[in-house]
């Protein structure tokens, strides 16, 4: 980097997209790309007679740095259920103000039983809860079990990837050996390893964390590990019969991402609102729509929903929250880095 960009980049770090002036009207998010659907945004500005901005980043690491690094200006965030752990911890979240939200009623209370790192809504509103699965290609695959052991299939050897994630891929390996996603057991981690590095590895193409609906849809690959919407978002919706997306039955990983509101936000009484918006059922069933989502959250969202859903909230029954292993994350890594670079 040239010396005389530095000074540039570090504003650019420090302050948010669009916040060098408020006008008290203004409300800024911070949320994963795609995940705030336009239509939502634009109501919500009519009603309230404000502005919403929106900034975008593709994970919780990059989000938590920027933060870190000293950026202001937004109100809300959307992280995932580890990283709510971890802002709690470092004490970077304002408090929810319950009485401002009486949507939070519409919360189901089966998601709360699995936000144990924030049970009672202190810190966080759960915006989406979901699961990574399998995509397989019917037209090529016509008979498998719907497991995450698929991967051990020679006869699918060059046609077949799973995501570039270590929590997810170990987490799948970790359930389907009948133990905790969360693991920080040697002995389990060792299992998880073997079976990645010895049954599944050898039968991929790559680890993709970007381009595998794209390769899917392109039939490149005929079975892939990933979210649902990133798939049907590549394939042609007149194709979608012609792909079986599952979450296996021995469960894996899951999330949920929530809305928090930062403690220096600027613009908490307007957050709360958005909050409540966002939660009004009608509201949020066209977030839903947009997505192709399970009602998992909002017990209310249902009955206005106009889509049939790619997966349901059941089929995340068996699945398990990933939680904020801590120090633990360091064993993860170590797994990682020899899982992906052991030929």
């Amino acid at each position: 980097m040239q010396k005389k960009l530095l000074i540039p980049v570090i504003i650019t770090l420090l302050i948010c997209t669009g916040c060098t002036k408020d006008d008290g009207k203004t409300l800024y998010l911070f949320n994963w790309t795609y995940y705030t659907p336009e239509t939502v945004i634009s109501q919500f500005e009519q009603e309230f007679g404000v502005k919403v901005k929106v900034d975008n980043f593709a994970s919780n690491e990059e989000m938590f740095a920027k933060l870190k690094a000293g950026a202001t200006g937004y109100d809300i965030i959307f992280p995932s259920q580890d990283y709510v752990s971890i802002m709690i911890k470092e004490n970077m979240l304002a408090e929810i103000d319950a009485s401002k939200i009486p949507n939070l009623s519409y919360i189901s209370p089966a998601v709360l039983e699995k936000a144990t790192y924030d049970p009672t809504m202190t810190y966080s509103v759960p915006y989406y809860m979901g699961a990574a699965g399998i995509a397989v290609n019917k037209t090529k695959v016509s008979s498998y079990d719907k497991s995450w052991n698929i991967f051990a299939r020679t006869d699918l050897k060059g046609r077949m990837c799973m995501m570039d994630d270590m929590r997810e891929v170990i987490g799948d390996a970790l359930a389907y050996l009948g133990y905790s996603v969360n693991s920080l057991n040697d002995a389990e981690l060792a299992a998880a390893k073997q079976l990645i590095l010895e049954q599944w590895k050898p039968n991929l193409v790559k680890f993709d964390a970007e381009g595998f609906g794209k390769s899917f849809a392109d039939g490149d690959f005929w079975v892939v590990q990933g979210y649902a919407e990133v798939v049907f978002g590549e394939v042609p919706e007149q194709d979608w019969d012609t792909v079986d997306f599952f979450i296996p039955e021995e469960g894996g990983p899951m999330y949920i991402d929530s809305m928090c509101v930062l403690k220096n936000a600027k613009h908490y009484d307007l957050a709360m609102e958005f909050i409540n918006f966002i939660h009004r059922p009608e509201i949020y069933a066209q977030f839903l729509d947009e997505f192709h989502f399970p009602p998992s959250v909002n017990t209310g969202a249902a009955q206005y929903m106009t889509t049939t859903p790619l997966y349901s909230t059941e089929a995340m029954a068996p699945c398990e929250i990933k939680d904020d292993v801590a120090e633990g994350l360091v064993k993860y890594d170590t797994l990682w880095q020899e899982i992906r670079f052991t030929n």
